[in-house]
C-alpha cells in the first residue's frame, strides 16, 4: 500500500483477498466477484454505477476504500503505432507505460518502480535513480488506465493481449507488489491474462530469482547483455554484486515447466559486445535447449555514449547463434521517435533532484 494513503486501494486486492475483506466487514463474499466484473471486465471504476451491487456495499467502498485510478498526463503516438503514456500517481510521481502493436497482439510494457536503482549505463531510466516502489494498485492501474483510453479512443477491438514488466524499474526489487499485481492480472474473473501472456524481466537480482518458484509461473526474461563479467559490469553495476557465476547458479534453481525456456535479453552495442568472442562466450554460457536469445539493437537517447551496430552486424550476430542451434531473434525497434523503445524510458516530469541510489541501499533491504 502506498504510505501516503489512509485507506486501502480497491484496485490492489486480489480476488481472494477482496472476498476475505468483504466477509470480515459483514458483506457477502460473492460481492467481490461482482466488483471484479465491474472494474476489470466492464472497465467502470465508479461504484455508484454498479447496478447489481448492494447499495450498502457501494456506500462502504466509497467511504472506506481509496478509488483513485492513475491518470494519463501525456500521451504520444509514434509513426509505427506505438503509444507512450506518462502516468501520474496520486502523489504526483510519474512513470512511462508503452503500448506496442504487432500483427497479432498488443503488448503493454509496464513499470514497476518510479525510477530504478540498478543504474545500467545503457538505460535512460537508470539516470533517474530510484524514487520509490509502485504499489499493486499502481501497477494494475497502468493497465486499466491505458485499457480505458484505448477503448474510448479506438473502440472495443483495441485489446491489450500481453504484458511485459520491462518498463521503468527492476520488478524483482519490488517482488511482493509485483507478485500481487500479477495475480490480479491472471485472475480469470477479472483481467484474465494467461501465464504465457505475461513476461517478467529482471536484471539479475539473485536473492529474488531464488524466490521465483513462489511466483506465478509466467514467462521469464533475464537481462544478460554480456557473456563476459568485465563487459557486463561496465553495462550493469549489479554484476559487481551478482556476477555471471552467481546469476546462473540462481537460474538453475528455477523449476521450468515442460516446454518452457528462459529468454536472455542481449542489448547489442557497437564494438563492445558484438564480436566473435561474445558469440562464443554466449554459446558456452547458455543451455541451448532451455534458452532463447533476444537481441535488442541499442536504442540511442540524449547523452548516451553507446552506438547501435549496423544492420549487417546485427544479422551476422543473430545468424552465428542460430547456426549453432541457439534460438535467437532480433527485437524490432518500436517507438524510437517518441523515446518509447527499450532503454529509452524516463519520466520527464520529475519532482525534485534525481536520487542517486547506490546498490548497497537496496541490497541491504532484500538480503
Amino acid at each position: 500500500m502506498n504510505s501516503t494513503l489512509l485507506k486501502p486501494s480497491l484496485f490492489g486486492f486480489t480476488l481472494k483477498d477482496l472476498r476475505a475483506h468483504l466477509k470480515a466487514n459483514g458483506f457477502a463474499q460473492f460481492a467481490a466477484d461482482q466488483v471484479y466484473d465491474w472494474i476489470y471486465r466492464k472497465v467502470e471504476f465508479e461504484p455508484l454505477m454498479w447496478s447489481n451491487v448492494a447499495v450498502k456495499l457501494r456506500e462502504y467502498l466509497c467511504s472506506e476504500m481509496d478509488l483513485y485510478m492513475p491518470q494519463i498526463s501525456w500521451h504520444g503516438l509514434s509513426k509505427d503505432g506505438t503509444r507512450k503514456f506518462l502516468i501520474k500517481m496520486r502523489d504526483g510521481q510519474t512513470v512511462e507505460t508503452v503500448a506496442i502493436p504487432a500483427y497479432d497482439r498488443l503488448t503493454l510494457c509496464i513499470s514497476s518502480q518510479v525510477g530504478c536503482a540498478i543504474g545500467c549505463t545503457f538505460c535512460h531510466t537508470g539516470t533517474m535513480g530510484l524514487k520509490r516502489h509502485l504499489t499493486p494498485d499502481e501497477i494494475v492501474g497502468q493497465y486499466m488506465t491505458v485499457k480505458k483510453f484505448l477503448r474510448d479512443e479506438m473502440g472495443p477491438d483495441a485489446k491489450i493481449t500481453n504484458i511485459v514488466y520491462m518498463g521503468q524499474g527492476e520488478p524483482l526489487h519490488n517482488f511482493e507488489n509485483v507478485k500481487t499485481a500479477t495475480l490480479i492480472f491472471m485472475e480469470n474473473k477479472g483481467i484474465y491474462l494467461g501465464q504465457r501472456k505475461i513476461t517478467l524481466s529482471t536484471s539479475g537480482l539473485v536473492p529474488q530469482i531464488e524466490k521465483l518458484n513462489d511466483f506465478p509461473p509466467v514467462n521469464l526474461a533475464i537481462s544478460l547483455h554480456a557473456a563476459h563479467d568485465n563487459i557486463r559490469t561496465e553495462l550493469m553495476p549489479i554484476n559487481k554484486v551478482y556476477d555471471l557465476n552467481r546469476l546462473f547458479k540462481a537460474i538453475k534453481s528455477i523449476h521450468l515447466k515442460a516446454h518452457r525456456s528462459i529468454t536472455y535479453e542481449y542489448i547489442l552495442i557497437e564494438g563492445l559486445n558484438d564480436r566473435q568472442e561474445d558469440v562464443d562466450a554466449l554459446l558456452d554460457l547458455l543451455n541451448v535447449k532451455e534458452s532463447k536469445v533476444n537481441i535488442i539493437p541499442f536504442n540511442d537517447y540524449p547523452g548516451s555514449k553507446f552506438k547501435k551496430p549496423s544492420r549487417e552486424k546485427i544479422m551476422w550476430f543473430r545468424d552465428q547463434l542460430n547456426d549453432r542451434d541457439l534460438v535467437c531473434t532480433v527485437r524490432t525497434t518500436k517507438g524510437e521517435d517518441i523515446l518509447a523503445a527499450c532503454g529509452q524510458l524516463k519520466s520527464f516530469v520529475e519532482s525534485g533532484k534525481t536520487n542517486d541510489v547506490k546498490l548497497n541501499l537496496w541490497n541491504q533491504e532484500i538480503l
